[in-house]
Parts: C-alpha cells; structure tokens; sequence
C-alpha cells in the first residue's frame, strides 16, 4: 500500500489519522475473519450472540471503507472513523454481555440459532436434527481461559478506544 506524503508526519511514520482509519479496517477485518474461520474451517457453529456481534464489525469495515473515499485528515474520514470505531465497540459491548452469558453472570436469551422452513413436517423434523443447537451459555473455544467472546470484547473495546485516541491525538496535532 502507496503512503502519501500528506499521511506522513515529521518522523516518517504514518499520521494519526491515517492510522486510526487503518486499524477501524483492519480489525473488524481480522475478527470478522476470524469468527468465519472458526465457523467454515474450524466447525465452531456461532449461536445466536456471536451473530450479534458479527453484525457491527461487518458495519464497522463498510464505515472504515467509506473513510478510504477521502483524504486521511478530512472531516469526512475522521467521521467516518469514529463512527467505525463506535461500530467497534458495540461488537465489543455485545462481547462482554456474551462472555457474561457464559460465565452465567448474566441471564442469557431463550432463542434458538437457526430457523427452519420447511413444506412439511418430516422436512422441518429432518432439518432440525440436522443443524446444531448452540446455547449461547456455554463456551465452545477458548484461549487462556477466555472465550471467543471473551477475546471480541477485549480485542474491540482495546482497538476502539485506540482508535478514539488515535482521532483525538490527531485532532491536536
């Protein structure tokens, strides 16, 4: 990727605001990748608030992408920044409700993940036993004692406020 001289600042390295707007596409980038990856190639089926916290992230790298339409201290990418990195955070929000949820901290939801249609009941039978129940209450990974949940809600909410602080170094500099 071609750095502008406009992204650089006095030190050679890229500027506040560039790097704020490369970290909110990079990110949802990675965990969203991540959360499919574990899905489609590691069979890890999400439950119903790990597709919660997909949502934002996918919202967040549309928002990021959008900032890539204009230059990197304009109004317009800082805006859009700061409303992928909000996006961010919401992901992460839903990640520590969810990590809650597992450690049974909080009461989580009765629905199911999947939904099924079918023209008749054997179909809807054959169909339920075929796709895997999820309860979001119980941990299907983890890492060092932490759940995927877990490591969305510490992963964005870190990178969020990163990139807040990012945007406001950058608004002083």
């Amino acid at each position: 990727m071609a750095t502008s001289a406009a992204q650089l600042d006095g030190r050679g390295a890229l500027g506040h605001s560039a790097t704020a707007r490369l970290i909110a596409l990079a990110l949802p980038l990675a965990l969203l990748g991540g959360a499919l990856g574990s899905q489609y190639l590691g069979g890890l089926h999400p439950c119903e608030m790990c597709y919660w916290q997909r949502w934002p992230h996918a919202a967040a790298i549309l928002l990021a992408a959008f900032a890539f339409t204009a230059p990197a201290r304009s109004t317009r990418a800082r805006a859009f920044t700061a409303l992928a990195a909000a996006a961010i955070a919401v992901s992460g929000a839903i990640g520590v409700y969810h990590a809650g949820v597992e450690l049974k901290i909080f009461e989580g939801i009765t629905t199911c993940t999947k939904s099924a249609t079918a023209a008749s009941t054997a179909e809807l039978l054959e169909q339920l036993r075929r796709v895997p129940l999820i309860r979001c209450d119980q941990v299907q990974w983890s890492f060092l004692g932490i759940s995927m949940a877990g490591w969305n809600a510490i992963v964005s909410l870190t990178g969020a406020a990163s990139i807040a602080a990012l945007l406001m170094t950058g608004r002083r500099g």
